[in-house]
């Protein structure tokens, strides 16, 4: 029986899709949410903070999403405590933000640290840091309506948006700096989340640097060939990398994972050493 076949650009890229299976992959969409037990390993000192700045924001009716190791956290079940809380919000909000930051006590970080306050603003109180972000750190895009259409999640009694997946490697894919590099993180999201992404979605956002996105698969594929098998067919061709074969593959090569870093960072790994 003859396929149909459809014809989309991303970027430089175009790939001949099947139709049916397009259809498919967005019939498949959703999210894989394990929980907020993480939750409870949050130090009181610093969840009391949280609790009135997430407390502030509800009563001033502002939308957000919840973003960094929160929002990690609640896509891979493992949380790290980086003591600092990420809201992203409409540019159009974030002096509003600012302003109810201030009225609960919180200073501005820049007083302590200097940092770019073209996309962030950083408030501090007794060692605890709310980030609110509107933009992305590179100046790639601004935080628009589809950054805070995330999941809803309860955490310690707050029903609260966090960011979508989609949008967390979006970002996470340009984050390769000397003192700091993100990619750990997207590799767990593509391995926790990867076969329900909305792919057409991220590819959509990435749009010309699909390579750089072709480059997190490839490493993806490298260090969890099982589990690269169960993405899309169609996104190996369009980002232009080999179809993962079809013979039975390990879910994590634990050789290649070590490579990258010996200690426990990876997969469920990650998960059993900072889960609840």
């Amino acid at each position: 029986m003859m396929q149909t076949l459809l014809s989309i650009s991303f970027g430089r890229n175009r790939a001949q899709l099947p139709v049916n299976c397009m259809a498919q992959a967005a019939a498949n969409t959703r999210t894989k949410l394990l929980g907020a037990g993480w939750s409870r390993k949050i130090p009181e000192q610093e969840w009391r903070h949280y609790d009135k700045v997430l407390q502030a924001m509800r009563s001033a009716s502002i939308p957000f999403a919840l973003g960094g190791a929160f929002a990690v956290a609640t896509y891979t079940g493992g949380w790290r405590n980086t003591k600092d809380l990420d809201l992203y919000v409409l540019p159009r909000h974030r002096n509003r933000v600012m302003e109810l930051l201030g009225q609960l006590g919180m200073k501005d970080y820049y007083e302590q640290r200097p940092y770019d306050r073209h996309w962030i603003y950083r408030a501090t109180s007794d060692g605890v840091i709310v980030d609110v972000m509107w933009a992305m750190a590179n100046r790639r895009a601004r935080v628009d309506e589809w950054w805070i259409s995330g999941p809803e999640v309860t955490i310690r009694g707050h029903e609260m948006r966090v960011l979508p997946a989609e949008a967390i490697l979006w970002d996470k894919l340009y984050i390769m700096q000397r003192e700091r590099c993100d990619w750990p993180d997207a590799m767990n999201i593509l391995y926790f989340q990867g076969d329900v992404l909305d792919w057409k979605a991220v590819l959509k956002r990435v749009g010309e640097d699909t390579e750089l996105l072709a480059g997190a698969l490839s490493v993806f594929r490298w260090i969890s060939p099982g589990v690269a098998q169960r993405l899309p067919e169609w996104l190996w061709h369009v980002v232009k990398l080999p179809t993962p074969p079809a013979q039975p593959l390990p879910k994590i090569d634990k050789r290649h994972v070590s490579f990258m870093d010996r200690r426990p960072w990876y997969g469920p790994d990650r998960r059993r050493q900072f889960a609840a």
